[in-house]
């Protein structure tokens, strides 16, 4: 039988071995999500919350074994994977306060004796998960989707298997019924059958551009809707009224942030000439002292990659982008899967660091003549995740809302999740949206009912 095998990434200790899922378990996975739905949905909203609030004291319970576990999978330095549990747990708080008002139905006045919509569940929905934040990005999106009484399947990244075996036994000693969620073991050719069987109603992805086309071409051809949270190129925009002191360590904390491996990373540094020089100083000294090391130890900021072929093709990306004109600053030094913080400039269009995702600790540079120039850079990408802007010029800012492609646009501040505000990307990085209230609406059914007396 085939079997997966994780590695811690820091010093290649194997963590554990989970065999597969053939296609008879499958189908009995399958078979048993869709009965469990048939009760699950007929559960009032009011107990199916009660559940939320049991989930985040087992998180806050059992915080450090969890983080440990993340960490020791893929190399999130720890006081970063303790950050992480807690927001799963303030994610469960968030719901529990407001999920009742999100899914009440909604009267509209028409000239029916009542007419209302009803949110009503779906049915099985699967979740396809990336490793960067193994806890995180599976809560965002089981949470809302269970609370409004459909089941999941979740098919997570091979190399966090132990997240992933947690996290259904987490749901189940939170009291959620027996199979309403459960972990999928199975390699990529059966997860087009999972997508393609009946009881499978929808399907969540977070990943890669190009997982993102593959899941979203599948589920199409079975009229299925899709989520997709993809990957992102975001411009942190410096004008030259910026305050550097004081925003500086956001800077680099967006960028060096799980240890460059994050889908809103600022990746493109776009700062104007007038600032520039300073920009660089004092960026360069930031990312100079950030401590490197053991992740398992609280002072390292700087963990690992997650595994050696996503260092390696990072390592090819800036040889590339240093070949096309790009200059070295500092750093750039590989050894198995430990990238040294890196900064290159002089970045410009049709380089790797200018037109692709580099996910892990490299920043990417770009000289901007002045604020329009700055504005151009930033539009010239395929990615519409998100933005970030510093300046001292709010109401300039403000004026800049409605011409910003992208799913999302912070001022003064770093592009981040947050339970309260919907999350997710336009263009190539994705659509439909996580978190808050239409996190909670993409998997329902938004019906509309009609009484006349």
């Amino acid at each position: 039988m085939k079997s997966i095998e994780c590695k811690n990434p820091y010093n290649g200790e194997v963590m554990g071995t989970y065999t597969l899922h053939d296609e008879k378990e499958v189908s009995t996975a399958l078979t048993k999500s869709e009965k469990v739905f048939c009760e699950w949905k007929k559960v009032p909203l009011e107990e199916r919350i009660h559940y939320l609030n049991k989930l985040s004291a087992l998180l806050q319970h059992n915080k450090m074994n969890y983080a440990k576990l993340v960490t020791l999978e893929m190399g999130k330095p720890i006081t970063e994977s303790i950050a992480e549990i807690e927001k799963c747990a303030w994610l469960c708080q968030f719901y529990e306060k407001n999920a009742q008002q999100f899914l009440a139905d909604e009267l509209i006045e028409t000239n029916a004796h009542e007419s209302f919509i009803s949110y009503d569940p779906l049915g099985c929905i699967l979740g396809i998960m990336p490793w960067n934040f193994p806890f995180w990005q599976v809560f965002r999106f089981a949470v809302p989707t269970m609370t409004a009484g459909n089941t999941v399947l979740l098919k997570h990244a091979s190399n966090v298997s132990g997240c992933a075996n947690t996290l259904e036994r987490l749901f189940n000693d939170a009291g959620y019924p027996e199979f309403c969620f459960q972990t999928l073991f199975v390699d990529h050719n059966l997860v087009e059958k999972v997508i393609s069987d009946d009881v499978v109603k929808a399907i969540s992805l977070t990943g890669s551009e190009k997982a993102g086309k593959a899941i979203a071409s599948i589920a199409g051809k079975h009229l299925k809707k899709t989520v997709l949270e993809l990957g992102g190129n975001n411009a942190c925009v410096v004008w030259e009224d910026a305050d550097l002191e004081k925003y500086m360590d956001i800077m680099v904390k967006a960028r060096m942030q799980n240890t460059g491996q994050s889908c809103i990373a600022a990746k493109r540094f776009i700062v104007v000439e007038a600032i520039y020089d300073d920009f660089m100083e004092i960026f360069k000294e930031k990312v100079r002292k950030l401590v490197s090391g053991n992740p398992m130890d609280e002072k390292t900021e700087i963990g690992v990659l997650a595994r050696e072929d996503l260092a390696e093709t990072l390592e090819d990306q800036v040889q590339s982008s240093l070949k096309k004109g790009a200059k070295l600053v500092f750093g750039n030094e590989r050894k198995g899967t430990y990238y040294e913080p890196t900064i290159i400039e002089q970045v410009a269009s049709g380089m790797p660091a200018f037109e692709e995702e580099l996910f892990g600790p490299v920043a990417a540079v770009v000289k901007a003549n002045d604020r329009a120039d700055s504005l151009q850079k930033l539009a010239d990408s395929r990615f519409g995740l998100g933005t970030m802007l510093f300046t001292e010029d709010i109401e300039e800012a403000k004026k800049m809302v409605g011409t910003i492609p992208d799913g999302s646009f912070f001022i003064n501040e770093m592009v981040k999740s947050d339970p309260r505000l919907p999350f997710g990307g336009t263009k190539a990085s994705g659509y439909g949206r996580e978190l808050s209230r239409e996190g909670i609406h993409e998997f329902v059914n938004k019906k509309t009912v009609y009484i006349n007396k």
